[in-house]
Formats: C-alpha cells, sequence, structure tokens
C-alpha cells in the first residue's frame, strides 16, 4: 500500500463512520470544519497556528471555524500564559462526552457490511482489526 491508497482508504472510512453516526448537527458541517472539531477534541490546548499546521487550512478558515464553534459552547479559549499573544483552543467540558453519548451505542457493523457487501462473522473480524488499528493509532 501507498500513501494515497492510505490516503483514500481513510477517506472511505471516514465516510463509513459519518453514515454510521445517528443524524445530528456534525453532519451539517463543512468538512474542513469537522476537521477542525476533530482536531481540537483530539489536541485539547492547542494554539491556532498548531491547528493550522496539522490540518493544513489557511489560519482566517481555523480562526472563523472556532470562532463559530466557541459561539456555539462547543469551544472554549484562553490567552495562552506563557504567550499572551497566542490563543489556546479546547473542546468545552463536556462537549466530547456528549457527542460520545449522542453516536449512542451505534456500530459500524451496518454500514461497513453494506460497503463491503460482507456479513456475519466477516463484518465482526474486519471491525476487531479496526479496533486493533485503532488502539495502535491513539
Amino acid at each position: 500500500m501507498n500513501g494515497l491508497e492510505l490516503l483514500l482508504l481513510g477517506h472511505k472510512l471516514v465516510q463509513i463512520g459519518q453514515d454510521a453516526i445517528p443524524a445530528s448537527g456534525i453532519h451539517k458541517l463543512t468538512g474542513s470544519a469537522r476537521t477542525v472539531l476533530v482536531d481540537v477534541f483530539e489536541h485539547p490546548g492547542s494554539s491556532i497556528k498548531e491547528i493550522t499546521e496539522r490540518t493544513g487550512f489557511p489560519q482566517s478558515l481555523v480562526s472563523v471555524s472556532v470562532a463559530r464553534f466557541r459561539e456555539a459552547g462547543v469551544m472554549v479559549t484562553e490567552p495562552d500564559p506563557a504567550d499572551r499573544r497566542r490563543t489556546l483552543v479546547s473542546a468545552a467540558p463536556g462537549v466530547p462526552e456528549r457527542g460520545k453519548r449522542l453516536a449512542g451505542t451505534a456500530t459500524v457493523d451496518e454500514e461497513l457490511a453494506r460497503a463491503l457487501g460482507v456479513e456475519g462473522g466477516e463484518v465482526r473480524e474486519i471491525v476487531a482489526q479496526l479496533e486493533s488499528l485503532a488502539r495502535r493509532l491513539s
């Protein structure tokens, strides 16, 4: 597998994951806003510059996304104590946990089965492999 193949696989897995999540506000977000949201959840206390570097988006897009999320009560910002010119961004208290609860007990099994054209034990085996990969990457 080369880098492009991995990138395409990752994109397909994102689509399957989105389809498996019950309809919510996250489905209405643009791809860039969703990426900023996930980046902040994965890297709390990051500066706008750090988010920009990780996502590859322009600083203006990241700043606008963060401002909108802050207004919606999804993110909080604070000045960096080490450098008051920088703004640090984190998920608002309880937001990631609330999102996990909203996703509920829905699993990806059904969406994976549909996307791959497999069922039963083969789906469970693929899910187990994905869970193993997720543990190794986190």
